[in-house]
């Protein structure tokens, strides 16, 4: 883990920020009424600090519950169409920094901290301390984590194009995405590890979209290791993935999500 917020495959998508907002799908509103419930944030006016704007994906869910946030992106890409995509929708602050250098200033404290699948780029030994200092007595720390999975009957094209990537050099060793059931909630351990919150609740949701072939390789051109590959190993990927999908009857792939909404409640 480095030492330096934001560095690394982290600081990729900056460069792909329109790509981002139009093709990164958003949360199941679900998510969001049972983080209400789940948290007693059941009415308008609660004081959300979100890490990890994107585009703002999830900080359209929060809004949309009537709360105040304060929401960080480190990218200034990100963040200006953030802000143009936001405006309007409520009381909304995206502020440019990583969350670790972030001064809250004379702030009131949050009733939530909430970041939906960023908070693996941060530094655990930094992250759970600082939310827990940002959060009001009894405070609510959330996290999102997102994962590619394959429920039964899912569709085998993940599994077939793994060949594409091992020939352009970058396979995972996986074949395919796993069954959701096969996917523990990864921040668990770590939440209720760190001293500073509560053995953390978890709601699980699997959903799914279609995409066609350009509107897939759109979506791959936001992924980190995607960006970071070479013109020639992206030419060659997304030449070949164009081809599978334009030759099936459909012309569209299914991919399922798996997004873990993890809750956990500020001890001390």
């Amino acid at each position: 883990m480095t030492s330096e917020p934001y560095a690394g495959l982290a600081r990729t998508f900056d460069s792909a920020a329109e790509l981002y907002e139009r093709a990164r799908p958003g949360y199941p509103e679900r998510l969001f009424a049972d983080l209400a419930a789940s948290t007693g944030l059941r009415t308008a006016g609660a004081r959300v600090l979100e890490v990890g704007t994107g585009t703002g994906q999830a900080t359209r869910g929060l809004l949309g519950r009537g709360w105040r946030v304060v929401t960080l992106e480190p990218g200034r890409e990100l963040a200006a169409v953030a802000r143009r995509v936001l405006a309007g929708r409520g009381d909304v602050e995206v502020v440019v920094s990583p969350f670790e250098r972030w001064a809250a200033g004379a702030r009131e404290p949050f009733d939530l901290v909430f970041a939906a699948t960023s908070w693996h780029w941060l530094d655990p030994r930094v992250a759970y301390r600082r939310a827990a200092e940002l959060l009001r007595p009894g405070g609510h720390l959330a996290i999102v984590a997102t994962e590619h999975v394959s429920p039964p009957g899912g569709d085998d094209f993940f599994r077939h194009v793994q060949r594409i990537y091992d020939e352009v050099g970058m396979g995972d060793g996986q074949d395919g995405p796993k069954p959701p059931e096969a996917i523990p909630a990864p921040d668990v351990a770590a939440i209720g590890g760190s001293g500073f919150f509560a053995q953390p609740i978890v709601h699980r949701y699997v959903w799914s979209q279609d995409y066609t072939a350009e509107e897939y390789l759109t979506l791959l051109s936001t992924y980190s290791g995607h960006i970071a590959a070479s013109p020639r190993q992206r030419e060659t990927l997304f030449t070949a993935i164009r081809d599978l999908i334009a030759a099936r009857p459909s012309a569209t792939v299914r991919k399922h999500y798996l997004n873990l909404l993890q809750i956990a409640r500020r001890v001390g």
